[in-house]
């Protein structure tokens, strides 16, 4: 998406709203399925666990709050390398959020901190965000493969179950099915023509980073209770997210750039040599 904004492909803002609602889906992935999680490990009441969802979900808002806010004043933006000093705190808040929530039993309140943290710091740094954006996108850039390898040291493709496969392979086409005519009925009256409406639907696709980040979680928890019939449940789980990573990344990605050129209005600039050449030629015509 962001190559496509660079080339001028966002005329009338589909990439733009493409990636703000990537951000509410990936707050809404990561309520949702820590709130599930919680459901289905727990042992008490069914009323108090849902409770409990909600409030590691308040609780990370609010966590997140209170340090995006913070990281917004502290360091001063009268220091030098700001960049790299503001760089530091986003990071370590980022880890120290990840091991404080497992250390307080609050495991769904850490995706949705991080993720509050930093947009509110973003918003904050209205000016000079975007050297920060290229430090943590560079720093992520390095280390998005670990998240892949680690996943897929999970999964033994020769324990997965055909019947498993068959019936994980039918709900991701259900899925993915549904998905995209969402996107394309939520998006038919917002002004757009029928190529960017078919981009959008398309675009929409799973791009199997939430996948490989959550996929194991629901298996590394069962494995902590020592129950051999919640761990055929997070294998299952994981063998969902496999497959999601499997069929939906190596189309979705090409699909978004081969389709962008061919759907998307590209803005026409103007260069200066034509500028400059058009200039003596009014002059003349006068």
């Amino acid at each position: 998406m962001h190559l496509l904004m660079e080339e001028g492909y966002d005329v009338k803002g589909v990439p733009t709203l493409l990636l703000e609602a990537e951000d509410f889906n990936d707050i809404l992935a990561i309520t949702g399925f820590n709130t599930c999680l919680g459901i289905a490990f727990s042992t008490g009441s069914t009323i108090f666990n849902v409770l409990r969802g909600i409030l590691e979900v308040v609780t990370g808002v609010a966590t997140g709050s209170l340090l995006g806010a913070f990281i917004h004043y502290f360091p001063s933006s009268d220091q030098r390398i700001l960049d790299c000093k503001r760089v530091v705190p986003v990071l370590g808040f980022s880890v120290l959020t990840v091991f404080s929530s497992v250390y307080f039993d609050f495991p769904g309140s850490r995706g949705l901190c991080t993720f509050v943290m930093a947009s509110l710091a973003g918003i904050g740094w209205t000016r000079n965000k975007a050297e920060v954006e290229k430090i943590i996108g560079f720093a992520w850039f390095m280390f998005k493969p670990l998240v892949f390898v680690l996943f897929g040291a999970e999964v033994s493709v020769a324990s997965l179950r055909p019947e498993a496969v068959g019936l994980c392979v039918a709900t991701l086409g259900v899925a993915v099915l549904i998905r995209i005519l969402t996107a394309f009925l939520m998006v038919c009256f917002a002004g757009f023509n029928i190529k960017e409406k078919i981009f959008v639907s398309f675009a929409w696709l799973p791009k199997a980073t939430m996948q490989a980040a959550l996929g194991s979680v629901a298996l590394d928890t069962a494995r902590s209770y020592g129950d051999t019939q919640l761990e055929d449940y997070g294998m299952d789980v994981l063998t969902v997210a496999f497959l999601a990573v499997l069929i939906t990344a190596p189309i979705g990605r090409p699909l978004i750039s081969l389709l962008g050129p061919r759907l998307l209005q590209k803005a026409k600039h103007q260069s200066k040599d034509e500028e400059v050449q058009g200039e003596p030629s009014e002059q003349v015509s006068r």
